[in-house]
């Protein structure tokens, strides 16, 4: 003998529209929050949330090569210059 409610039509308790899953939510916000961190107050959580995904795809990527490069000029077994990344006038001097 079932004890449990009976499920009415058009009372569904998943999850019928679209949305981030929990796991989901907390990359998102793992990615705003870095944007917006290693921007150095370049942009503001709402200027960052509200970007196109692409531009804010383009903005992480061109900021972990940013990061990469000054990670390798840290490096004390690394005593190769840094690489110019694509599109900035000069890299290789960090403070």
């Amino acid at each position: 003998m079932k004890t449990e409610a009976p499920l009415l039509p058009g009372f569904r308790l998943d999850q019928t529209f679209f949305g981030f899953k929990p796991k989901d939510r907390i990359l998102l916000h793992e990615n705003l929050f870095n944007l917006i961190w290693h921007g150095e107050g370049r942009w503001s959580w709402e200027t960052v949330y509200n970007m196109p995904i692409p531009i804010r795809k383009l903005w992480i990527n061109k900021l972990n090569e940013i990061l990469a490069i000054k990670q390798a000029a840290a490096d004390p077994k690394n005593n190769k210059t840094p690489k110019k990344v694509p599109g900035s006038k000069t890299l290789s001097k960090f403070k």
